[in-house]
C-alpha cells in the first residue's frame, strides 16, 4: 500500500512511522525546509538552551532505515482522492492508495495596524524562534500579545535572553483556559518575579506603531507600551483549505470518525487539523493518539480513537502549573485548598460524585493521581474530604 503523509509535525511523523514498521511504502511530505522536529521544545531554541538540532525527532538516516521516502520544503497544493494523485506546489505528482492529512495549524496575525512591519514575529515554527532569537539582545524591549500557553513560554523565551518582555492579554488573568483567576493570579506573579515580565491585562492591542520598524503598541485604552519588538501568540486556526478544495467535509477542522476517516474513506485526517466529534485538539498528547488510530486504520485494524482529559503544564523552568479536564464549569462543585504564604493552590470540580476538572499549582506531584481519577471516572463520593491533599492522604485513609 503507497501512504501518502502531508504534514511532518509530530502527528505526522508518528503516523509515517508506524505506517513503515507496517510494511506500507510512506512518503512523507513537510512545508518545511527541515527535518520532523519536536514542536512542543521551540522555546528552549529561543531561549539558548538548545540549537535546532537537538529537536530533530526523525533524523535523515531513521527515515532511511524505516524506508519513508522524506521530502522537505513540499508543499501539496491540490488532492484528487478518486485518482490518488496528489499535487505539489511545484507541479509534481505523487500517486497514494491512502492519504493522511496531517498539516496542523496556522498561527493567527492579528489584521492590526504596522501588523507587516519588520521585527512583528509568530511564534509557531523553528524558522519563526531563529528570527526571533536573532532580533534580541539584551535590553530589547517585547510585547508579546497573547498570554495563553504559547504567549507565556515565548515571553519566558526571550526574557532568558536578556529582553524586557511586557505581555499584553484580553483577560484578567494568563492562561484562562487552563487556569482559575486565583491560580492565573498566582502565575503571574511568580513570572514577573522569576521571569521579570511585566503583564498589561486585561488589555486589547489596538495598533503596533512605528514607520520603518516597532516602535510600540498602542493598546485600546489609550496607552502605549514602547517595544522594539512584538511577538504574536493569539492562537492558531486548523490548517484546512487543502482538505476543502480536494472536497473533504470541513467544520472547523476536517471532520473525522473515531478511525479518523474523512468524509473521503481512502483520506484520514490527524492531529490540529482534525475534529473529531466536534473538537479540535491543540496537544501533542491526542495528536500522538490520533496518529497511532490512524496507523491501525491503514493496517485494516479495527481503530478507534477515545479521547481522555489531557492535561496541560507550562514547560518554564521552576514554574510548576498543571491543569486537566474541565475548568470552572458552572454545572460542578469546587473544593479549593490555598496556602499563599506558601504558594500553593488546588482547585478541584467534581459533577455527579467524579472529578471531572483540576487545577494545580506550586505543588503538581499528584497530578498523575488527579489524571487517572478524571480518566476512569471512579466514584471519588468517599474520598472527597480529603481529596485535596492527594493520593497519599488516600492511602492512609
Amino acid at each position: 500500500m503507497r501512504v501518502l503523509v502531508i504534514g511532518a509535525g509530530p502527528a505526522g511523523a508518528r503516523c509515517a512511522e508506524r505506517a513503515a514498521e507496517a510494511g506500507m511504502v510512506v512518503t512523507l511530505c513537510g512545508a518545511e525546509p527541515a527535518l520532523p522536529y519536536d514542536r512542543v521544545a521551540l522555546g528552549r531554541v529561543l531561549s539558548g538552551e538548545a540549537e535546532p538540532p537537538a529537536l530533530i525527532t526523525h533524523g535523515a538516516a531513521r527515515l532511511r532505515d524505516l524506508g519513508i521516502t522524506f521530502r522537505p520544503a513540499t508543499r501539496i497544493a491540490a488532492l484528487d482522492a478518486a485518482a490518488g494523485r496528489a499535487e505539489t506546489a511545484r507541479g509534481e505528482t505523487i500517486g497514494f492508495d491512502r492519504a493522511v492529512i496531517a498539516t496542523g495549524s496556522e498561527a493567527v496575525r492579528l489584521p492590526l495596524p504596522g501588523a507587516a512591519l519588520p521585527d512583528v514575529f509568530l511564534y509557531r515554527s523553528m524558522a519563526d524562534v531563529i528570527a526571533m532569537r536573532r532580533r534580541v539582545t539584551r535590553g530589547t524591549r517585547v510585547a508579546v500579545i497573547g498570554g495563553g500557553l504559547l504567549g507565556l513560554e515565548a515571553a519566558a523565551s526571550v526574557s532568558q535572553l536578556g529582553a524586557r518582555v511586557t505581555v499584553v492579554h484580553a483577560v484578567g488573568w494568563p492562561m484562562e483556559r487552563q487556569l482559575d483567576p486565583m491560580a492565573g493570579a498566582l502565575l503571574a506573579r511568580q513570572l514577573g518575579a522569576t521571569r521579570r515580565l511585566d503583564f498589561a491585562m486585561p488589555a486589547l492591542s489596538e495598533a503596533i506603531e512605528g514607520q520603518d520598524h516597532v516602535t510600540g503598541l498602542r493598546l485600546a485604552d489609550g496607552r502605549s507600551i514602547a517595544c522594539e519588538m512584538v511577538v504574536m501568540a493569539v492562537g492558531v486556526r486548523p490548517s484546512v483549505a487543502l482538505a476543502r478544495e480536494a472536497g473533504l467535509t470541513v467544520a472547523r477542522g476536517i471532520v473525522v470518525d473515531d478511525a479518523m476517516r474523512s468524509s473521503v474513506p481512502s483520506v484520514l485526517a490527524i492531529g490540529e487539523c482534525a475534529e473529531h466529534r466536534g473538537i479540535v485538539c491543540g496537544l501533542v498528547a491526542p495528536a500522538f493518539a490520533m496518529a497511532e488510530a490512524a496507523a491501525a486504520t491503514l493496517r485494516g485494524e479495527a481503530a478507534i480513537y477515545a479521547p481522555r482529559p489531557d492535561p496541560t503544564a507550562l514547560k518554564v523552568s521552576g514554574i510548576d502549573v498543571w491543569s486537566a479536564g474541565e475548568i470552572e464549569p458552572a454545572d460542578a462543585e469546587a473544593i479549593t485548598l490555598s496556602d499563599a504564604a506558601i504558594g500553593r493552590y488546588r482547585r478541584l470540580w467534581l459533577r455527579g460524585g467524579r472529578l471531572v476538572g483540576a487545577v494545580l499549582y506550586g505543588d503538581t506531584a499528584d497530578a498523575p493521581f488527579y489524571l487517572g481519577l478524571m480518566a476512569g471516572g471512579r466514584d471519588v463520593t468517599a474520598m472527597r474530604d480529603l481529596l485535596p491533599f492527594g493520593a497519599a492522604f488516600q492511602e492512609v485513609a
